[in-house]
């Protein structure tokens, strides 16, 4: 699955329920699932019935298996010739059916038949009710443990079995399962159909998928494998480019792994309403519009690049945790690293201008974001419960293990690092792997200690920081490293003593980089000569933060336009990571920041821009007419305007999609950042012009012009921007364009009114994004949160437990004292069980932020008094 972009980062490591406090008891596996699904898209409900054979361990009278939201009609369980009625006891808290029978089943196979009813909910869950196009949709989505809201099941990842699947849909409505359609036939309820598909191979439950509606394909193929991405009839023309994506995707992973596509056909559908960005279900991947559909002749670079990536993180999951699933919810980080990792390969065959390079490196600086913290976890970390098995989706999971494995890839060798990956896929195909069967496989495949490593990074919490010294002696240099556990918060002690195995490679002048396995709390290596900059994580692979001695950061400050561009992103990272925690003052990052204004790498621009933002929101002062502001923001305009400038605004649209990234960057950092009233009067007579005519600007500019504009924008400009976004639209992207640029309005009246429209006509699924952005805004952000309290339960009630960490994520963009007290408080009032990690990360990012402007202020002041 790949999470929202939108959606809440998550990671405190909590003690987790008692063992096997939701598991299932032993004794019982199924084998195969015969479902069929008579959904009633009117009434929101839908009929079910299934037969699950299964086989038991031992003689028993009760089978227990999940259910949840479900009505049971008739239970009967038949094993050895003789059929029971059975009674079913319901237990709703841990999410549980017993079923009963009078005489003991005996040991070996069995069957359970069960007729049910059950609920197409409203909140993306299970199986559930989406609206579109005025009509309705059935749709699914089972991870994690939502499968059981759709069927009674064994609803954990280790209990794999085949699947029948059937359904009686409306007479013009079609079907997608994860299985090849093998028939259609009429009825047999009047006006009706059925369509019925082919077995599926081994799978999890929480990879059943379903949609109902009058989806709409374009069909292609790879090999002999049929492809086809699907979507709403008004959106068909929009699904080209994940179809040529979709199709260079499979292809390279059929060759990087060895293993050919292993489940016949693929089919990609983009569904009105999803709570994730999408979901790899075997065979049948289900996307949020936004990350699928594009029009390549209008779309973003973004946009053509989210596209991509997701459909590549969502067919590489095919191999990784679908052929080959974690045994359970701890390893996650088995399915969603490792397609996290693997999604830009074929991204930098099939499009090496993309640059793709830079992306994983600002994954691994959004890794870094989380595991600074104290509340961080172990990648590995126990989960029971449902709430606590979603909030493992997370950037953990996620970017910090793509962030591991792309080290483990430096230090073996691509070769080696793909021979090992394929012997663990193969040894593990249809079945399930944990940790330890991975890196041991790895070990043996590349003759180096990838156990250790990996084991060192899965098991440990947070990130380390490498403390680079060097000393001279006859003309050469030697390197003294020492590492511990790196804490964001100022003057932080680290929690414990940790130590990590790790792959450091070191560059020093020009010369080839040198790597070494470091597994002791201080090391000493024989380095270069005595003059050489030293750069400590060459081609910034290393998952780990450096901190320079002051000599050596100034030389490594002056020689930085040497560096590669991904090396220059893993430097600002490391400057970064110093100020926040207070080991270096901001001027040093300033500096930095300023030398790099006219860097031609977009990544970089981006970069600067968005810690430049935080710095004049959170540190220069909060209030309009602050000196210290007034001055941050004079520096800004005099040093990134000109750049602006010469790029020139709104630019042409032959532009590369380097020179596009940057000037929308630089657009923002000028016009917003800078407040440049200049620039943002370009902004406003451009998105003036852009709203009577998409085509007068580059689509890569739009949307930072929108915003640009939006700043000190009027009532007259809100009511056209939200026309936009309330006018049927067959381009997600020129939708959310406008959508979020609600945000950025500064007038209290309008942002009141962005407000009450994310509570009244947003979709569930988007609510989150809008009041995280609204919270981002220094404008907004009391409003908002004011709002939030004030409408509580009204919006946990829309957005559901699933969506609302991204709600309580959002108040982490506070940066008092004060503002901590009051969202603890709130949240203790208001316990949200599904966002408990979440909100300790944004009470601690809370208080980082406030020990950080108390430390960096009065430094900032001393340099915007020596500057120009």
């Amino acid at each position: 699955m790949r999470r929202s972009i939108a959606v809440w980062v998550a990671a405190l490591c909590l003690i987790a329920s008692p063992a096997d406090a939701q598991r299932l008891p032993p004794g019982v596996t199924p084998v195969h699932y015969t479902l069929w699904f008579a959904p009633d898209l009117e009434k929101q409900v839908f009929r079910g019935r299934e037969t699950i054979d299964v086989r038991l361990t031992a003689a028993t009278r009760s089978i227990t298996l999940n259910a949840a939201e479900i009505a049971f009609d008739r239970v009967t369980i038949t094993a050895g010739g003789r059929s029971q009625d059975a009674r079913v006891s319901l237990d709703p808290k841990a999410e549980m059916a017993t079923l009963t029978v009078s005489q003991t089943i005996p040991a070996g196979a069995a069957s359970i038949a069960i007729s049910y009813t059950g609920v197409l909910n409203d909140k993306l869950r299970g199986f559930y009710i989406s609206s579109a196009n005025n009509r309705s949709y059935a749709i699914t989505q089972m991870e994690a443990t939502d499968a059981r809201r759709a069927f009674p099941s064994f609803d954990e990842p280790a209990f794999k079995a085949t699947f029948d699947i059937s359904l009686m849909i409306d007479a013009g409505d079609t079907a997608i399962s994860n299985g090849r359609q093998t028939s259609d036939t009429p009825g047999p309820d009047p006006r009706t159909h059925t369509v019925t598909f082919a077995t599926t191979p081994r799978m999890s439950t929480y990879l059943v998928a379903m949609v109902v509606g009058d989806f709409v394909c374009r069909e292609g193929r790879t090999e002999d494998i049929p492809i086809r991405v699907c979507s709403t009839p008004d959106k068909l023309r929009l699904t080209g480019f994940a179809l040529e994506a979709a199709e260079q995707q499979v292809a390279f992973f059929n060759r990087y792994f060895g293993i050919r596509y292993p489940f016949g056909k693929l089919d990609i559908i983009g569904v009105p309403d999803f709570s994730a960005g999408a979901m790899e279900n075997t065979a049948a991947i289900l996307f949020r519009e936004q990350y699928l559909l594009a029009d390549p002749e209008r779309a973003s670079l973004k946009t053509l690049k989210d596209v991509a990536s997701v459909t590549s993180h969502e067919i590489a999951h095919q191999w990784f945790g679908d052929l080959v699933t974690m045994k359970w919810w701890d390893d996650i980080w088995l399915n969603e690293g490792f397609a996290t990792w693997m999604a830009n390969k074929p991204l930098d065959e099939w499009k090496p201008e993309w640059r793709v390079e830079l992306d994983d490196a600002d994954e691994t600086q959004q890794a870094l974001g989380l595991d600074v913290l104290r509340s961080t976890r172990r990648i590995r970390t126990p989960a029971e419960t449902p709430d606590e098995i979603n909030e493992l989706f997370d950037a953990i999971a996620y970017e910090k293990t793509a962030a591991v494995l792309r080290m483990v890839e430096a230090y073996v060798g691509r070769d080696a690092m793909r021979a090992g990956i394929a012997a663990y896929l193969r040894k593990y195909s249809f079945g399930n792997a944990a940790g330890e069967d991975f890196w041991t496989e790895m070990a043996r495949a590349t003759g180096k200690p990838v156990d250790r490593v990996m084991k060192s990074f899965v098991d440990e919490p947070g990130a380390p920081v490498l403390s680079v010294r060097t000393s001279c002696s006859a003309g050469t240099s030697s390197i003294t490293v020492s590492q511990q556990r790196f804490i964001a918060a100022s003057g932080a002690v680290e929690p414990s003593p940790q130590t990590w195995v790790m792959p450091v490679c070191f560059t020093a002048g020009n010369g080839t980089p040198r790597c070494e396995v470091l597994d002791r709390p201080i090391q000493t290596i024989e380095g270069a000569g005595c003059n050489d900059t030293l750069f400590a994580n060459a081609g910034s692979r290393g998952y780990y933060i450096t901190d320079y001695a002051p000599d050596g950061l100034r030389r490594l400050m002056a020689a930085a336009s040497t560096l590669s561009p991904v090396e220059r992103t893993s430097l600002l990272g490391d400057e970064w990571w110093m100020v926040r925690s207070a080991r270096h003052d901001i001027d040093g990052y300033l500096e930095l920041a300023g030398s790099l204004a006219a860097d031609d790498t977009a990544t970089i621009i981006s970069t600067l821009a968005a810690r430049l933002d935080f710095t004049g929101d959170l540190i220069a002062g909060d209030l309009t007419g602050s000196p210290q502001r007034e001055r941050f923001q004079s520096w800004i305009r005099a040093r990134f305007g000109p750049v602006l400038s010469a790029l020139g605004l709104p630019g042409s649209q032959d532009d590369d999609d380097q020179r596009q990234s940057r000037r929308a960057s630089l657009l923002r950092l000028v016009g917003v950042t800078g407040n440049d009233g200049n620039v943002q009067r370009l902004a406003r007579d451009l998105a003036m012009r852009y709203l009577d005519d998409p085509a007068t600007l580059p689509p890569t500019v739009a949307a930072a012009v929108l915003n640009v504009a939006a700043l000190h924008g009027d009532a007259a400009l809100y009511e056209r921007y939200l026309a936009r976004v309330q006018k049927p639209s067959d381009n997600p992207e020129e939708y959310y364009r406008f959508f979020n640029a609600l945000a950025w309005f500064s007038d209290p009246v309008l942002i009141r009114r962005t407000l009450d429209f994310a509570l009244a006509s947003a979709r569930s699924q988007d609510v989150g994004s809008l009041i995280g952005g609204l919270m981002g805004r220094p404008a907004a952000r009391d409003l908002s949160w004011s709002f939030v309290k004030a409408q509580w339960q009204k919006l946990f009630n829309k957005v559901g437990a699933i969506q609302v960490p991204a709600i309580v994520s959002a108040t982490g963009s506070f940066c008092s004292l004060d503002a901590s007290t009051d969202v603890r408080q709130f949240f203790a009032q208001n316990p949200v069980s599904s966002a408990a990690r979440t909100l300790q990360q944004a009470i601690e990012r809370i208080e980082t932020c406030a020990a950080m402007r108390v430390r960096q202020a009065q430094p900032l002041a001393r340099w915007l008094e020596r500057v120009p």
